[in-house]
C-alpha cells in the first residue's frame, strides 16, 4: 500500500498528541462510515485504508507503546468491522461514540 499521507508519514504525525492522532483516525472512520451508508463501496474502501495506515503510523509511535494493545485491538476491530464479518458487533454508532471522545480532547487541548 503506498502512503496516502505521505507528509505525515514523512514525520509530521510523530508531532501530533495521541489524542490528535486517534482523532485523525477517527475522521478517516467517520468518511468510510457515511460512505458506507451511501452505498459507494470504492469511496468507503479508500477512506478505511487511510483510516488503517494512519493507525499504523500511530501504533509505530514509540510514545504510544503503553497504548498498544488498544491500538492493536481497534485495528483489528476495525477490520472486522470493514472487511470480515463483524464477530465483535461494532455498529456505525460505537465508532462514533469511541473516536468522538478523541476529537472532542483534541480540540480542547489547542
Amino acid at each position: 500500500m503506498t502512503a496516502q499521507h505521505r507528509e505525515l508519514a514523512a514525520g509530521r504525525w510523530f508531532e501530533l498528541s495521541l489524542v490528535e492522532q486517534l482523532g485523525n483516525v477517527g475522521s478517516e472512520v467517520e468518511r468510510a462510515l457515511n460512505w458506507q451508508q451511501r452505498g459507494n463501496d470504492e469511496s468507503r474502501t479508500m477512506a478505511v485504508e487511510r483510516a488503517l495506515e494512519l493507525l499504523d503510523l500511530t501504533i509505530a509511535d514509540a510514545r504510544n507503546l503503553r497504548r498498544l494493545k488498544e491500538l492493536t485491538r481497534v485495528r483489528e476491530v476495525l477490520i472486522d468491522y470493514f472487511y470480515a464479518d463483524n464477530r465483535f458487533g461494532s455498529s456505525p454508532a460505537r465508532w462514533r461514540t469511541y473516536f468522538r471522545a478523541f476529537a472532542k480532547a483534541a480540540r480542547a487541548g489547542r
